[in-house]
């Protein structure tokens, strides 16, 4: 299937009985905050999973998933999808990568929000975005996600005059560059102690999310990552 910027794959609280494997294209994940709102909880890119939790517990999705731009992704029905993990183990193990990846960000963001500044938080998502998603080109890192400085705060959990600030000060030091919807990594070193704050350093893999469209393209031999 394809999509446009703005089409909805999944939404929030409504039953669903399939998954989305995404092929091309960025993707926000929404979630409605206590004001009413839509509140941006992660990205997805393609090679990723989404909706895979609600196939598992056949419970309500947890969250929205936008189009951010035209992309391309293949629905694939519940249990064509446990049929799929019940054969092949390499692409089952890739789906609980997937799944503990999730399940780490959104521990860390839960961490950080409650005791990390803002310039830590806001170097430690850039850090794993970069790493998850960028692309090396000659001055640096591009992250390929398109995002606005509010959906960056939002992200970060901070105001967007503080991460505005934090940003200007690390362009300041040459460790970022920033356009509109884009950021260039030039210092990826730097940015690691940054993110480093008073705790271990966070390491992300690299590339993450651009392998499990193997398990259903070549079951006989799939060699999925995580995604």
């Amino acid at each position: 299937m394809r999509f446009d910027r703005g089409e909805r794959l999944l939404r929030e609280g409504e039953y669903g009985s399939y998954v989305f494997l995404l092929l091309s294209g960025w993707y926000k994940v929404l979630a409605r905050t206590q004001d009413d709102r839509e509140g941006l909880l992660a990205v997805r890119a393609g090679g990723d999973l989404v909706g895979e939790l609600a196939c598992f517990d056949a419970q309500p999705r947890v969250a929205t998933v936008v189009a951010a731009g035209t992309g391309s992704a293949k629905l694939i029905a519940r249990q064509p999808f446990l049929d799929l993990l019940a054969t092949y183990e390499e692409a089952a193990q890739a789906v609980m990568c997937t799944v503990a990846g999730k399940l780490r960000w959104a521990t860390r963001r839960r961490q950080d929000f409650g005791g990390c500044p803002v310039g830590t938080r806001v170097a430690r998502v850039l850090l794993e975005l970069a790493r998850a998603y960028g692309h090396p080109c000659a001055t640096g890192v591009s992250i390929g996600v398109s995002l606005t400085q509010p959906e960056l705060a939002e992200l970060v959990g901070a105001s967007e005059p503080s991460v505005h600030r934090e940003l200007r000060s690390l362009r300041e030091r040459g460790v970022v560059e920033t356009g509109y919807r884009r950021v260039l990594v030039r210092d990826l070193s730097v940015l690691t102690i940054v993110a480093d704050g008073d705790a271990p350093q966070r390491n992300v893999p690299a590339g993450i999310g651009h392998g499990l469209a193997a398990a259903t393209t070549a079951p006989t031999r799939p060699t999925p990552r995580p995604v």
